[in-house]
């Protein structure tokens, strides 16, 4: 009698290489302050400045998706994050974030916006994050994202200058994205004061959502919190 032989293939699609998996608050987005498993996956083909997260770019380990909902499922919360890196540069993350909406998770998805986004299971709210000239990468918004967002998602601005500040603020006009979704602006680290953002949104009465991240204010943006 021959022996059965796993299909290594079959088991390869339902791997994803994964950094980090972690409990904390949410630190930014319309969920921010719930208590929120994060599935921060390997890999990012961006490199913006002001990365904080660059110890994603490499290493990680390779995780089975069923693996991941189990190890999601020990940490008892609603919320899930899942994020990088880039996490839709892994073909796998779609159906990792299928998976994870099935299993009845309030699921979240944060991405450069880079990359297309039409595949993404219509229950995630995708965070999508549009890349300033200050951020070194605008080249690589992938505009065509832009009409698939639907009230579910939103859209984040890191603004690093009062040049990014006015640059996106024509963006937002330009495409109208406060009449579709939630429009963050959000400080760079270090690069632009809170309190100088905050001015310039109130003295324009920009409806957009100021944030800040909560995750650098508790804990120094200290890696797995």
């Amino acid at each position: 009698m021959n022996a059965v032989v796993p299909d290594a293939a079959a088991a390869a699609a339902d791997r994803l290489k994964l950094t980090e998996i972690f409990l904390s608050l949410q630190g930014e987005s319309n969920s921010i302050g719930w208590p929120t498993v994060f599935v921060r996956l390997t890999g990012c083909p961006l490199r913006c400045q002001y990365c904080d997260t660059a110890y994603a770019f490499h290493g990680g380990q390779w995780w089975d998706i069923d693996a991941i909902l189990a190890e999601v499922a020990t940490h008892g919360a609603r919320h899930v994050c899942v994020t990088g890196g880039e996490p839709l540069a892994q073909k796998r993350c779609i159906g990792l974030l299928q998976r994870l909406c099935d299993a009845g998770y309030d699921v979240s998805l944060e991405t450069s916006g880079a990359i297309d986004i039409a595949d993404v299971d219509p229950r995630v709210s995708r965070v999508l994050d549009i890349k300033t000239p200050g951020s070194a990468e605008a080249h690589r918004n992938l505009w065509s994202n832009l009409p698939l967002l639907t009230p579910r998602d939103q859209v984040k601005f890191v603004i690093c200058s009062r040049e990014d500040y006015d640059w996106s603020k024509a963006v937002v006009a330009e495409h109208g994205l406060t009449g579709v979704c939630d429009v963050l602006f959000s400080p760079s680290f270090t690069q632009v004061r809170p309190r100088d953002l905050a001015d310039w949104i109130v003295a324009d009465r920009l409806p957009v959502r100021f944030q800040l991240q909560l995750h650098k204010i508790l804990w120094d943006d200290e890696p797995g919190r």
